[in-house]
């Protein structure tokens, strides 16, 4: 699951206007899908107990047709040519790996999809693996939101255990900024689709 955690105490409210930092086109196309179904505004506590006025439900893109095209144009033009895999910890990674993955298929992009479970099976093949990574894969870590990192590391540790090398992280929006360092620590590249900069609003607000 992603980090991004919240229950609502008030209704949202309508997008107040605000500058935003010019984006590249795909790029523009997302954050606008983004801002218009996946931030919600009122006034929430989020999963840290603390307070924030704005909530992101980034599955709200990542489910929908129009943002899976949109996502998949921005992560496909994110992953390095030699990566051969893309998935992530269950369920926040799901929607992105199987969309890319699939959309990636018909762009003459091959990568296989698979999920890291929370906890390891009991009965026929065991692990955290479910899908089609193989040890020596490159792999593509995803999230759909990250706001510590830790769910996005974990996955990166899984994925190591198994025999394959993360080879980069993405997610749809960092919206706490602290995910680059610890992805740095971790030796794996950190290129996040937008940030929370980008919606017009503060890392960790």
């Amino acid at each position: 699951m992603p980090d991004t955690s919240a229950s609502p105490s008030s209704p949202s409210s309508p997008s107040s206007p605000r500058s935003l930092p010019p984006l590249d086109p795909a790029r523009h196309a997302l954050r606008e899908h983004v801002l218009r179904h996946s931030v919600k505004h009122g006034e929430f506590t989020l999963k840290s107990g603390a307070t924030s006025t704005w909530f992101l439900d980034t599955k709200q893109t990542a489910c929908r047709p129009d943002g899976v095209l949109l996502m998949a144009d921005v992560a496909l033009s994110l992953v390095p040519a030699d990566a051969t895999a893309i998935g992530g910890l269950t369920v926040g990674a799901d929607p992105v790996a199987y969309a890319v993955a699939a959309i990636g298929a018909t762009r003459g992009v091959s990568l296989k999809s698979f999920t890291v479970r929370k906890e390891a099976k009991d009965h026929g093949i065991t692990g955290r693996i479910a899908g089609a990574l193989a040890p020596g894969d490159r792999v593509v870590i995803t999230e759909d939101t990250v706001t510590r990192g830790t769910s996005i590391m974990e996955a990166v540790e899984v994925v190591r255990a198994f025999g394959a090398e993360p080879v980069l992280i993405t997610v749809i929006v960092d919206r706490g900024g602290t995910c680059g360092a610890m992805a740095e620590a971790a030796g794996v590249p950190f290129r996040p689709m937008l940030t929370a900069p980008d919606l017009g609003f503060g890392y960790g607000t």
